[in-house]
């Protein structure tokens, strides 16, 4: 018999009032494990969320402005963008060469046509012009002695006193007094001229737009070097300014000369300036597809300067007096604003999100929207909101 066999069963007993549930573990550790559990799955879930946020590519939007526009909105063919520009304005230079020692105008003087504007030192000038004049007096003198020699020799050969060849050579040294009066007078022209190239004269009446060059420098004519000046000043016709802008080769049949026009600076988007079409320039530019159109001012006032932006809506026909008298609105492209929940809605951008503001809309003009309220003049908001656009969504502005 082994020893297992000999061992005393009677020690073996099954317990009864053991929890069936027992795992081997404490049973105060449950909670804590299904804790860690939920909370690191929340972990997990909010983790994934967010890198998927992250990730997800930006809505590309565009940009628009709040900007003024006018009833004539609706009668509006096409709208340009250019500049205003004088259509007579000159770079003043001098014809002569020296040192500059008076400039008579500055930045935004009036001048008129044929007024000193500069001087350049001219002294060795005004000596060649005194030099000229002292020379043409000299022979206007001997002008006299050589008439008187000549009138005695007449006489004498008259009489037989003396021969031919004294007169003909009386005559000859008269005839030479008169060549030389003849060219003491070109020289001395010739020195005035030149005195008065360095003179420089207003070429029209004008304001003065720039100064480039100051009283002490070298000017020359065509800036024969580095170290010297061409232009002295640039002045421009004040009462020439035109709008110059560029039209798509597209849109050109849409415009005809004399056709009404309506011109609005960025400087003063509330104030509107009537027009017309003078020119449309017979010629395109293949580089940017567009063919330039002169737009005359019907009238305009001193804040109209040379080289300002402007916008120019080409009519179909001329603004009646209500139209023109009213004032301008605050508009938006209707594409810009949404309406949701009843609401009207724009979207700026704001830290490469999208933001929504809401505003109140009027009457529509076309193919813009009248803004009462929410946004101001020059604010820039998303141009088109569609669907993918909502609070809070990543964009990317083009």
């Amino acid at each position: 018999m082994t020893q297992n066999e000999t061992a005393d069963l009677s020690s073996l007993r099954i317990q009864r009032n053991v929890d069936p549930s027992f795992s081997g573990a404490p049973k105060s550790k449950l909670p804590l494990r299904i804790g860690v559990t939920l909370f690191l799955v929340a972990v997990a879930v909010v983790g994934y969320l967010l890198i998927a946020n992250a990730v997800a590519p930006a809505v590309e939007v565009k940009l628009t402005s709040v900007s003024y526009s006018s009833p004539s909105q609706a009668n509006a063919v096409l709208t340009a963008s250019g500049y205003v520009v004088a259509q007579r304005k000159a770079a003043v230079a001098s014809k002569g060469t020296g040192r500059l020692e008076y400039l008579g105008v500055v930045e935004g003087d009036r001048v008129k046509k044929g007024e000193v504007i500069a001087r350049i030192e001219n002294s060795d000038i005004q000596a060649q012009v005194d030099q000229a004049r002292a020379n043409l007096k000299l022979s206007e003198a001997e002008l006299h002695d050589a008439r008187q020699s000549l009138s005695r020799y007449k006489n004498l050969l008259e009489k037989g006193l003396a021969p031919q060849s004294e007169y003909d050579a009386a005559e000859a040294r008269y005839g030479r007094v008169l060549a030389s009066i003849d060219v003491a007078k070109a020289l001395v022209t010739s020195a005035e001229v030149a005195l008065e190239n360095m003179l420089i004269r207003a070429p029209f009446d004008g304001t003065v737009l720039a100064k480039n060059a100051d009283v002490g420098e070298m000017v020359a004519p065509m800036a024969a070097s580095v170290s010297s000046r061409s232009a002295v000043v640039t002045i421009a016709d004040m009462s020439s300014l035109q709008v110059e802008a560029d039209v798509s080769e597209s849109n050109i049949e849409r415009i005809v000369p004399d056709q009404s026009c309506e011109i609005t600076l960025d400087a003063y988007p509330e104030i509107r300036y009537q027009g017309y079409v003078a020119k449309i320039v017979p010629t395109a530019d293949r580089a940017k597809a567009t063919v330039l159109v002169k737009v005359a001012f019907r009238s305009y006032d001193s804040k109209v300067l040379p080289e300002m932006s402007a916008k120019t809506l080409f009519l179909t026909k001329a603004p009646n007096v209500t139209e023109t008298s009213a004032k301008p609105i605050l508009t938006l492209p209707t594409a810009a604003v949404a309406t949701r929940g009843g609401e009207s809605l724009v979207f700026a951008v704001v830290d490469n999100k999208a933001s929504q503001i809401p505003v109140k809309t009027g009457r529509t003009l076309g193919s813009l929207v009248e803004i009462l309220s929410g946004v101001g003049a020059g604010d820039r908001v998303i141009a088109t909101v569609t669907d993918e656009i909502y609070d809070g969504v990543t964009v990317k502005v083009k």
